[in-house]
């Protein structure tokens, strides 16, 4: 850390710890700016810590489609159903889910798959480059992903999601049940088939990925403050924010909390935006090695598994019910049920750990990556389900912003579908 940071000459003051605040700082530490980051946890620790580590460049399709009409008295009846949506949420999330539906009109729904596969196609690459820079590239194994389906009246859906994919120019393979099972002998013998995507893969371990990136971060000279934002405003040189602890001041702020990044953008910028946030869950499987080789996806049953070295990550659902309920940790239990037929054994729940975290979504899915008010204000949120996949990228994006002339040229997403004045 630089021995002349203070509270009052921070070049850019990061707001968030998570893997997409972290990997920011250190690539505008890495600029030769004095940065420090703020979050009222410990890095890693929010949404960054218990996701599902697929790196999932073949989501390329916003989160919801018109049939979300059709799914929603199961989604409000059925407290285990994949997508779930809160009684008591119900009137503050109305507003939201108007929004969404807008936004599958033929229009922005070209525009969001657009934006989408922007991002998605610059994330591997961007990982590979950052993971190198920091010596581990061993993090992530890019071995690709599987998504299975196990009856037979299913083929046509998987074959239309094939040729959209394609159309999409994502790399995609249509696997026969014997080529799932050379692969991965560990599934159940119902399985019919499946889409493989070659260019995915997985983290060995999301948190320590984080982890990795604050080491190099600090090393770099960023900061870390454990204190809570409370609000700020725009300054004549700079930005003022209020804290638990009192008042820091920076040059520049990037926001870039997730789920919480709504109130301080409203304050520092006037800007309503309409972020929500959908509540996912996982449980870890600390006994489960060696099960499967890449991440392996069901499509009727709707969950991801994921090898990691910790054990074996079953991921999924999507709750709205907003930050403060407390979690439905039968939720987490219920992918332990969905589990059962899809391996040839049930799975070892052994001191098997439930989690749930809050994922910022935005109604046409895509992330705000931004800069306004005279660049005092950056922003790096809204990323939903795709924060770890796309958050390479949206450093690399950030540190352009930032800096657009030192920055070297890698080719990076138009900026202009991620923009706040969207809204």
């Amino acid at each position: 850390m630089p021995d002349n940071l203070t509270a009052d000459n921070a070049d850019i003051a990061v707001i968030g710890a998570g893997i997409i605040g972290v990997a920011c700082a250190l690539l505008l530490a890495r600029q030769g700016k004095r940065v420090v980051v703020i979050d009222k946890q410990p890095p890693g620790h929010g949404a960054s810590f218990g996701n599902a580590g697929h790196l999932a460049t073949e989501q390329v399709f916003p989160i919801a489609d018109a049939s979300i009409l059709m799914r929603l008295p199961a989604m409000l009846m059925d407290p285990m159903g994949p997508l779930r949506l809160d009684w008591k949420y119900l009137p503050r999330a109305v507003p939201w889910f108007s929004r969404l539906l807008l936004n599958l009109r033929p229009a922005p729904f070209q525009r969001t798959v657009a934006g989408l596969r922007a991002l998605n196609e610059s994330s591997l690459d961007a990982w590979q480059r950052l993971l190198h820079s920091i010596a581990r590239p061993d993090l992530l194994k890019e071995d690709g992903s599987l998504l299975v389906f196990e009856r037979a009246e299913s083929r046509p859906a998987i074959e239309a999601l094939q040729a959209r994919m394609r159309q999409q120019q994502v790399p995609v393979d249509l696997w026969s049940a014997n080529a799932v099972r050379e692969r991965a002998p560990q599934l159940s013998e119902q399985i019919q088939g499946g889409l493989f995507y070659p260019r995915t893969g997985h983290f060995l371990d999301p948190y320590q990925v984080v982890c990795e990136l604050v080491s190099a971060a600090k090393t770099a000279g960023v900061q870390f403050l454990q204190q809570e934002v409370r609000g700020g405003q725009l300054q004549e040189h700079g930005v003022s924010l209020l804290t638990d602890q009192g008042r820091f001041t920076a040059r520049q702020v990037l926001i870039a909390c997730g789920a919480h990044s709504a109130k301080l953008t409203t304050a520092l910028t006037g800007k309503r935006v309409p972020l929500d946030t959908e509540r996912g869950y996982h449980l870890m499987l600390p006994h489960e090695h060696g099960r499967l080789p890449f991440a392996v996806t069901s499509l009727e049953r709707k969950f991801i598994m994921t090898p990691m070295t910790s054990g074996l990550r079953l991921a999924g659902t999507v709750e709205f019910a907003g930050l403060q309920r407390p979690p439905f940790m039968e939720r987490a239990w219920q992918l332990h049920r969905l589990s059962k037929g899809l391996l040839r054994h049930d799975l070892n729940v052994e001191d098997a750990t439930p989690w749930m975290g809050f994922r910022p979504s935005l109604p046409d899915s895509l992330p705000i990556i931004d800069k306004v008010c005279d660049g005092k204000v950056l922003l790096a949120f809204g990323h939903q389900h795709l924060g770890l996949t796309q958050a390479a990228v949206t450093a690399q994006m950030i540190a352009r912003l930032a800096s657009p002339v030192a920055v070297p040229g890698h080719e990076l997403p138009a900026l202009a579908a991620y923009e706040l004045d969207r809204f």
